[in-house]
């Protein structure tokens, strides 16, 4: 196996790429107070228990949930820590909407003055 595709195929899901789906984000916010077992989970989606653990894998290989096992089932909680590289990329352009809402205001505001 080629060293690309070794990497490949070992690489994690991205934070970007794990909230891009609704159903994930929905997960997030379940999450938010609270450690809860696959099948507590489960019951808050119309999706099978399977289709809930495929999206939780997701967020736990972008190290946005964490696992516990307790006895026999696994716990998740959410861990918000890698969403700080989101609003890092989220603050870069709100920097650039925030300048040109004040050019726009300057204009519209010269214009009216005129």
């Amino acid at each position: 196996m080629s060293r690309l595709s070794a990497e490949a195929s070992v690489q994690k899901h991205d934070v970007f790429q794990a909230i891009a789906d609704p159903t994930r984000r929905g997960l997030l916010r379940l999450l938010v107070d609270q450690e809860l077992p696959v099948n507590a989970i489960s019951s808050h989606f119309p999706m099978t228990r399977t289709a809930v653990s495929k999206h939780l894998r997701i967020l736990a290989d972008a190290g946005l949930v964490t696992e516990r096992k307790v006895g026999r089932e696994t716990r998740y909680r959410l861990d918000a820590d890698p969403l700080q590289e989101l609003k890092r990329w989220l603050a870069f352009y709100e920097r650039f909407w925030e300048n040109k809402l004040d050019a726009l205001k300057r204009y519209v505001e010269s214009d009216v003055n005129e």
